[in-house]
């Protein structure tokens, strides 16, 4: 019994085992995709090594692994039949092998086989673009052999099914060039240019993309490629890296900043303006990443699984405004989580710096350090671009921030430098640390003029000390270096030192006047100002000023003639007869200031006939308005203002005495001064007695004459000799000559003989008096006659007592001769007492 019972567990642990091995054994069959409902996949049968009598009786049933039955078993046939049609890449995606697993259950005894049906790929599926039109803005200067790379078509089919070839529709500037990525084995294609781009013959080029899968039949996509072909753009877009390695840890929140790609343009304007995109990215990575097209920032937009994918890369291109564009690649390798950050720790710093300070100069000592173990505890360290620092790595994790190029304090005084320290854990860690780093001026910036030249205006008989304007010079600088103090270079004006002339307030640049200045003398000057700054050593700069001296009305006309000198005043001399517009004299005037301060006018002020002469308002001559006739006043006073034209106007008055002479028609006789005692021109009312004094003794001496004339009567002697001292206004000849008179010129009806008595030693002949002199007997030809000037001379100017004399030889009746000893007697009186009648 105890053998029996041994024996049975012995073949029942058999049995076991051969069971085991019954449900370890697996068959494997394959099916294409898209087969209709109920196709027979297999016959399990031979596999099983069992027959369908058998198969049916152990009640064979197939029991599938997926939520969905694909298949089912035929008990009575052993056919392995297709339930229902599958679509592998719904099913699988893009796995391969695509299985699907199912087992077979056999009764009695108990037996369990694996089945693993293989789906396979049809090519059910066409090449598609994730676009319908590839645009490209392409510049007509873009050199030959540069490649565009193009879209990358999607085929969901496997092996030969998928994509195999790209083709390129005709044309004369483009050809395909097609490559494989290295890490995935797919296809893509780039355009290259062949033929250069002419924008004005083809500003649009059209071209159509196919992708062709290797199935049978063949399957193809396209996209249309529009080309707008741009004018010149001489800088393409350049990247400061082409590939973009960046460590990131998994589940980093969304949003999170991953790298920032910056590429830089050379360009101005709109050809420097980047924008950034994706280029041959495929879906995935379009779903879990963004680019911001404007400042190249790379973001996370969805849930990374280190499981998933370790690594991903991304094409990034940057096009100017101008169409050009530049290419990089985008590395993000995921990593595992790391816990602890960098740690910035400041040893020193130097601020404020001197913006002369010399390149790799020590702007800060600092030390990273991370807790952390191996490739998580190693880190690095960067700072900002477009900065004029650069960080040094030491020993022991120090790090030196120096300068790598001058500074300019003027165009930044301060910086904020950003200093970014980075781990090497998965993923990477990163702290930062902000130094604010101030530059400290130094002098180097001269002071600099508002202006290069300066024009000023002072008019002339200023108040000393006026201000004339002020100059303005700007330092860049700060502090003592930009303390700007003004001074007056030495210089000479009308031989003077400017010094005399000019001051400068030395903090504020004002300019004073330090004397008051005279147009006649000065009427302008230069000078030169010089700004020197605090600094050390100082700078300065130079400004030429220009200081116009304005005219003020503030010289009165002068009279240049007649002489207004009060101690030998000139007369006229007008003949009775004198017809309308006869030129008695003109009054001369000039005034020392300019322009229209010295435009004189001339004006008849007072006169003793105001209705008998008139004055030139321009010229100043004096003519008469009417005849002259006898009833007119011997004396005549004139007074005449001259006016210049400044405001106010100014304006002096010149005296004429003008006497009228009876029976003389040569105008030259106009220019004979009459002796001071005659030329009164108000009569002092306490000279009366002295009047009727010489009245008796004229009519005294008048009756000695008549008994006179009775007694010469008597004689029959006729001739006289006379002689005449001449003065240059008489015309004579260098021998004596006889005057013949005509009666009918409006002249003396005989000859007289006069001398013309000349005040000794003046300048100006003035006209004393007229006394006949004895007769000279000469016989002379009748025909001599005196040389008349004409009335047209407006100089009238008097001859000098100097002159050399004449002998005037004429013959005189005694009637002349009585007249000459009367007048004798009168100039004789006059010459002793005139200075009781007329004042000096």
């Amino acid at each position: 019994m105890e053998i029996n019972h041994n024996s049975r567990q012995v073949v029942s642990f058999f049995l076991y085992l051969c069971a085991c091995v019954a449900m370890c054994e697996s068959f494997r069959y394959s099916v294409v995709e898209e087969k209709k409902s109920g196709s027979l996949v297999a016959n399990v049968l031979k596999d099983l090594k069992v027959d369908a009598k058998e198969l049916s009786a152990r009640r064979a049933r197939l029991v599938s692994k997926s939520s969905k039955q694909y298949f089912q078993l035929d008990p009575h046939s052993g056919d392995l039949i297709l339930k229902d049609k599958i679509d592998r890449e719904s099913l699988c995606g893009q796995n391969d092998p695509c299985l699907l697993f199912s087992e077979i259950l056999l009764e009695n005894p108990l037996q369990l086989h694996r089945i693993e049906v293989q789906i396979e790929d049809v090519n059910d599926n066409s090449p598609t673009f994730s676009t319908n039109q590839i645009l490209f803005q392409i510049s007509e200067h873009i050199p030959t052999n540069t490649r565009f790379p193009l879209e990358t078509a999607q085929d969901s089919d496997k092996g030969e099914n998928a994509i195999q070839s790209y083709t390129l529709s005709a044309n004369e500037h483009f050809r395909l060039d097609e490559k494989t990525h290295t890490d995935t084995g797919t296809k893509y294609a780039e355009l290259v240019l062949e033929k250069p781009l002419d924008r004005e013959v083809n500003p649009q080029i059209s071209l159509t993309l196919s992708a062709i899968d290797g199935g049978i039949p063949q399957r193809t996509g396209t996209v249309q490629i529009i080309v707008d072909v741009l004018d010149a753009n001489d800088n393409v877009p350049q990247f400061e890296q082409t590939v973009y390695k960046v460590r990131l840890m998994e589940n980093s929140p969304l949003d999170t900043q991953i790298t920032k790609v910056e590429a830089t343009d050379r360009d101005f304007g709109s050809y420097a303006q980047i924008t950034y995109l994706f280029s041959q990215v495929p879906q995935n990575v379009l779903r879990l990443f963004k680019l911001n097209k404007h400042t190249g920032e790379l973001t996370l937009t969805g849930t990374i699984d280190y499981e998933e994918n370790t690594n991903y890369e991304m094409n990034i291109k940057a096009t100017d405004g101008g169409g050009l564009s530049a290419y990089c690649k985008v590395v993000v390798e995921i990593e595992d989580e790391n816990d602890n950050a960098p740690e910035i720790t400041i040893t020193s710093i130097t601020s404020p710096l001197p913006e002369d300070s010399p390149p790799d100069t020590v702007v800060a000592l600092f030390s990273v350090t991370d807790v952390d173990s191996g490739d998580s505890g190693r880190t690095a360290c960067t700072t900002e671009v477009n900065l004029p620092f650069v960080l040094k790595p030491t020993e022991n994790n120090y790090y030196q921030l120096v300068t790598q190029q001058p500074l300019d304090r003027e165009q930044a005084s301060e910086y904020n430098i950003t200093i970014t320290a980075t781990d090497r854990g998965s993923p990477r860690l990163t702290s930062t640390r902000i130094l604010h780093v101030e530059v400290s001026d130094v002098n180097d910036n001269p002071p600099v003029f508002e202006k290069p030249f300066y024009q000023m205006q002072l008019r002339e008989n200023n108040i000393p000390g006026l201000l004339i304007g002020y100059v303005h010079a700007v330092d860049l600088d700060t502090a003592q270096n930009a303390k700007v103090t003004y001074s007056l270079l030495p210089g000479k004006v009308n031989d003077g030192p400017t010094s005399s002339y000019i001051s400068i307030n030395s903090e504020t640049g004002n300019l004073y006047a330090i004397r008051s200045l005279d147009y006649e003398e000065v009427q302008d000057f230069q000078v030169t100002v010089r700004a020197v700054d605090s600094g050390s050593p100082p700078l300065s700069s130079e400004v030429p000023i220009r200081v116009q001296v304005v005219d003020e009305n503030d010289n009165a006309p002068f009279i240049l003639y007649p002489l207004q000198n009060g101690t030998s005043p000139s007369n006229d001399l007008v003949p009775r007869g004198a017809e309308t517009g006869y030129l008695v004299t003109k009054v001369v005037a000039v005034d020392r200031d300019s322009a229209q301060n010295s435009w004189l006018s001339y004006q008849l002020l007072k006169a003793t006939e105001p209705g008998l002469f008139t004055v030139g308002a321009q010229n100043g001559e004096v003519t008469t308005l009417r005849p002259v006739s006898n009833r007119d006043s011997f004396k005549q006073n004139l007074i005449v203002v001259v006016r210049d034209n400044g405001h106010p106007p100014q304006s002096t008055s010149a005296t004429l005495r003008i006497l009228l002479v009876d029976g003389f028609s040569d105008p030259y006789l106009k220019s004979v001064a009459l002796p001071k005692e005659e030329t009164v021109e108000e009569e002092n009312p306490s000279l009366t007695m002295y009047l009727i004094i010489c009245l008796a003794a004229i009519s005294s001496i008048f009756l000695i004459s008549v008994v006179a004339f009775v007694v010469i009567k008597l004689q029959k002697r006729e001739k006289f000799i006379g002689t005449y001292n001449s003065a240059a206004n008489f015309p004579v000849g260098p021998d004596s000559q006889e005057i013949s008179v005509d009666s009918g010129a409006g002249s003396l009806s005989q000859a007289y003989n006069y001398e013309v008595c000349l005040a000794g030693g003046s300048l100006n002949s003035e006209f004393r008096f007229l006394r006949p002199l004895f007769p000279v007997f000469s016989v002379e030809p009748p025909n001599t006659q005196l040389n008349p000037r004409s009335s047209n001379d407006s100089e009238g100017l008097p001859s000098h007592a100097g002159e050399s004399q004449h002998i005037l030889q004429v013959r005189v009746p005694f009637e002349s001769l009585l007249y000459g000893f009367i007048s004798n007697c009168i100039c004789y009186f006059l010459d002793e007492y005139h200075p009781l009648f007329l004042p000096e």
